[in-house]
């Protein structure tokens, strides 16, 4: 007899959006950096972690000069499309990491609770981004099991950060999202509660928002 097939172990990829120069003003001010989503390969069904800087947009466009790199050219490159899609997971609301979740109708968009009433505030965020027929968030509050192997929890950045934790057959990878701006200062930080809390986890890898590298490095 047959045995039933095992299911497949959860893999996390690192899709590449967008490249951007930080306009005056930003800290990094100059310099050009990526915006990278994640797909979480879950034996439950795909989860996307983050969203991009969406459609073409005349303020972004001027201040940040982006190359856009479209996601659903980043799906397919992984088998995938929009539609399989299971989950959408926002680390926050900011444009860069919410500016596809249009094209996601319908489908759960899960976020801190605090997170989504920080993003009504003015100047906050794009509102039509957020905002958008069929729009269907789903607030959590602290730290959440999605499914089997899956968690969030809050960190800093915005009101409502959240940075996620995947167990795979390696040990824990770890989406944190904009904790920080790159992994040398995630390494480097020695006391923030957050960062402490995600490297307790001992992730073998630890994806950033807007780092090319990632942290351990390999």
């Amino acid at each position: 007899m047959s045995r039933p097939a095992l299911p497949s172990p959860t893999t996390v990829h690192a899709l590449r959006l967008a490249d951007l120069i930080y306009p005056e003003g930003h800290p990094r001010y100059g310099e050009t950096g990526p915006v990278f989503a994640f797909l979480v390969d879950h034996p439950d069904g795909p989860v996307l972690v983050d969203t991009g800087i969406g459609p073409p947009h005349q303020l972004i466009d001027r201040l940040y000069k982006p190359a856009r790199y479209p996601l659903e050219e980043a799906l397919a490159g992984l088998g995938l499309a929009p539609k399989d899609v299971r989950l959408i997971v926002n680390t926050h609301l900011h444009f860069d990491h919410c500016g596809g979740n249009q094209f996601f109708p319908g489908r759960p968009l899960l976020v801190q609770r605090r997170e989504r009433e920080a993003a009504g505030a003015p100047g906050y965020t794009l509102p039509h981004w957020v905002e958008f027929s069929d729009a269907n968030y789903r607030l959590l509050d602290g730290d959440s099991e999605l499914l089997p192997g899956l968690r969030v929890l809050p960190t800093r950045h915005t009101p409502g950060h959240q940075s996620v934790v995947v167990d795979t057959d390696n040990g824990a990878v770890v989406i944190a999202g904009q904790v920080t701006e790159t992994a040398a200062e995630f390494e480097a930080e020695q006391e923030e509660s957050s960062i402490q809390k995600l490297k307790s986890f001992r992730p073998v890898r630890v994806f950033f928002s807007h780092d090319y590298a990632t942290w351990p490095y390999g």
